[in-house]
Order: C-alpha cells, then sequence, then structure tokens
C-alpha cells in the first residue's frame, strides 16, 4: 500500500493504489502478468508457511503482482491493513466461513442474503458440524438473542440482496463484541463508496468485485478486506489449501475498472435515485424500495450510515403471474435495460425474483422473518440495477412496459 496516498481523495487513491510505473520499460499502465511461476535468486522453502511477509514472487497460486494490486486498492478504499482478493464472491463468503469456523461453532447469519451464501449457511455449514442461526438483522433483539457461549462469527449483509433492507452495523458490532465474535458484512451492494464498513465496526468486509468494483460485466472476483492478522489466515486456508485464487487477467481487469469506481458510484446514484422518483410516480407500481428514498422504511438509518446510496432498486408489481408476465414483457421490449442477473455494471440489468420459488430454493423463511421479508417483497420484485446510461433514456425504456 502506498502511504503517501492515505490522506489523498478517494478518486486519487482508486487510481493509483498499488500501481507504480513498469521498472523496466516505465510503462504508466500496469503490465498483465500472467506467470504461474517466477524466478528467484533467494533460497526459499517450499511450503508458503515459509514465507515472509516481504518475499519475492514464487508461484501464482501463493501470489501474483496483478492481484496484490486490486488487493492494494480495495484495501485503501476500505481503510483496512490488507485484502485479499479470491476467485468468486462466493469464495469470499466460503473463506470466511471456513477460516474461522470449525465443527462445534455456532454462526449467525442474515436471513436475506444473496442466494448462494444462504444456501452455503443453511446447508454446507451444518452439514459440516457447524451451528448456523439465520435471523433477522434489522431485528436487533433477536441478534442478540441468537448469541451462544460458542457463536464465533455474526455475517451479516447490508443493503440486503434482493430487497434492500439495511442492517444497522454499528449496533450489530456492538452485540459481536460483547460475544467475543467477529462480524463480517457482505457489503457488495453498498461498494467501498457506499459505507466506511470498518469505521462501523466490520472486522471482516467482503465484496463481490463481479459487480460494482470491477463495474463492467466482464470478469467474475471476490474479495475481503480486513485487518492484517485476519487476512493472513484466509490467505493460508483459502488460497494456500483451498485454491480459491484470483485469475490475474481478472484481477488487471477488475483493477482496471476499479480506477473509476468513485465516477461511477456518483451516477450510479443520481440515476438511481431519478428513477426511484419516477417508479413513485408510477400508479401501476405498488412499492418501491431504495435507500435514498424518504419512503424507505429505514431511511434515517440510510441517511446516518450510507455515503453513497448506489443503484439498487427493487419494486413490487403484484402477485407473482403478474410479476411474470411483466418480465416477459421487458424480455419482449427493452431495448437499453437488459433482462439479465447480476448488478453494479455499466449497463442497467431487471430481473423477476418471485418470493415462493426463493423461500422454497435459498432463504425457507417462516413466521415474523416471512413477514418482514414479504413487508419489503410482497409476492415478488423486480431488482433493478442502474447503470451509467442518461436517467431519462431509462426511464422512456421502462414506460414501455410500466
Amino acid at each position: 500500500m502506498h502511504d503517501g496516498l492515505k490522506n489523498k481523495g478517494l478518486a486519487t487513491q482508486a487510481i493509483h493504489a498499488g500501481e507504480t510505473p513498469d521498472p523496466t520499460s516505465g510503462a504508466s499502465a500496469p503490465a498483465l502478468h500472467m506467470s504461474s511461476t517466477f524466478v528467484t535468486d533467494q533460497v526459499a522453502g517450499f511450503s508458503a508457511h515459509d514465507l515472509e511477509e516481504e518475499a519475492p514472487y514464487l508461484y501464482g497460486r501463493w501470489a501474483n503482482p496483478n492481484v496484490r494490486t486490486l488487493e492494494a486498492k480495495i484495501s485503501m478504499l476500505e481503510g483496512t491493513e490488507d485484502c485479499i482478493c479470491l476467485a468468486s464472491g462466493m469464495a469470499a463468503a466460503t473463506a470466511i466461513f471456513l477460516t474461522f469456523l470449525s465443527a462445534g461453532d455456532h454462526v449467525i447469519v442474515s436471513d436475506v442474503s444473496y442466494a448462494g451464501v444462504a444456501e452455503l449457511a443453511r446447508d454446507t455449514l451444518q452439514r459440516l458440524g457447524i451451528e448456523v442461526s439465520t435471523v433477522n438483522m434489522s431485528d436487533l433483539s433477536a441478534v442478540s438473542a441468537a448469541i451462544r457461549p460458542n457463536t464465533r462469527l455474526i455475517h451479516t449483509e447490508t443493503p440486503v440482496n434482493p430487497i434492500g433492507r439495511l442492517t444497522d452495523l454499528v449496533a450489530v458490532s456492538e452485540i459481536a463484541q460483547g460475544a467475543g465474535a467477529l462480524l463480517s458484512c457482505d457489503a457488495t451492494f453498498a461498494s467501498p463508496l457506499g459505507q466506511p464498513s470498518r469505521e462501523l465496526g466490520v472486522d471482516l468486509i467482503m465484496h463481490s468485485v463481479t459487480k460494482y468494483i470491477g463495474g463492467h460485466g466482464d470478469a467474475i472476483g471476490g474479495a475481503v478486506a480486513g485487518r492484517k492478522e485476519l487476512i493472513g489466515k484466509i490467505r493460508n486456508e483459502s488460497a494456500i489449501h483451498h485454491g480459491s485464487i484470483m485469475s490475474p487477467f481478472n484481477a488487471w481487469m477488475i483493477a482496471r475498472g476499479m480506477a473509476t469506481l468513485p465516477l461511477r458510484m456518483k451516477a450510479h446514484q443520481t440515476g438511481a435515485t431519478a428513477v426511484a422518483e419516477w417508479l413513485e410516480t408510477r400508479g401501476v407500481v405498488a412499492k418501491v424500495i431504495y435507500p435514498g428514498l424518504k419512503s424507505h422504511p429505514q431511511y434515517e438509518l440510510a441517511q446516518r450510515q450510507m455515503r453513497n446510496t448506489s443503484g439498487m432498486i427493487t419494486f413490487q408489481m403484484g402477485d407473482n403471474a403478474t410479476g411474470e408476465a411483466l418480465a416477459q414483457q421487458m424480455i419482449d421490449k427493452l431495448q437499453i435495460v437488459h433482462y439479465a442477473v447480476s448488478l453494479g455494471h455499466h449497463r442497467s440489468l431487471i430481473f423477476w425474483m418471485g418470493t415462493e420459488a426463493l423461500m422454497e430454493t435459498s432463504f425457507r423463511l417462516e413466521g415474523a422473518q416471512l413477514a418482514s421479508y414479504r413487508s419489503y417483497a410482497g409476492d415478488g420484485v423486480f431488482r433493478l440495477s442502474i447503470g451509467l446510461e442518461d436517467p431519462e433514456d431509462l426511464i422512456a425504456d421502462l414506460a414501455q412496459v410500466l
């Protein structure tokens, strides 16, 4: 990390962190290093555990210059001591769970989260003998009540995917500290520019860098940022033992995209605000959820916790049949907004997510937890990721079907 950049602006940090002109050619742009192995002039042990912090590059699974550049950029923007980049967002989530949890330990997981994480927690972790409680993280009394003597980790997400519900990170951090547990947070929806996760008490900040950090929908990856001691443990466990490393090419692509993250997040927020406000004027739209709207159930928390309300909107259109029929119209008629999964790209994306189907496959909520989900999602929502197009063009495109 460049110590001289610590007091610079976010745009300057996003461009220059982890980069220097090439010492051989003088090239201003970073070179792409696809080599799986590196020639060394030092005698070193054959195990990655023998490596010291300043060891030269030896083997691509242990470290790579392009991956280290991206790690330095993310660490700089998150204000953390270190960062590790992995093959995907799911690899990052899995790395957190399998590094800090063992059979007999207990983890509290947000009852609404990215579908892959939800299924990992409910199925895989419990199969491995790890006790799992899924909790509505907006209900602080429920989080406190879920604490057990063997609780080692609380994993939250804010805003949650897909409904945009928020978690009060300061409050949940206090609960975690009181229990002697770590707090991890999937901050993909917010991006590093959306909230000061470390300042809010998060120990392990997770991102699917496929989304806002890369920003262009052309490279898959994940990241975890935090204290050097914690990231070192993940590096030994996940990268060295599990082998879930990021490709140098993907790291090079994502770092290139990340250079414009501060500019893009401003545009995503501007566009999303305009579209969300327009959606609220449409009589056919039953409900709009966006943290930047005063109608958001947790607007006050969003104003207190978020520095940028991002580009993720969800909205209700009625029952499941209505949603599916409208989804088909979108597939047939939309010309600018792509009907596709994923989010955080320069192109706008939309996708229908039926509540009943998600309850069967991923979330499996009942009682008060299901009621909370339905208060945001009803029978289903369209998840709309606002890209960088002109807002008036997005509105005109959506007006064809709304």
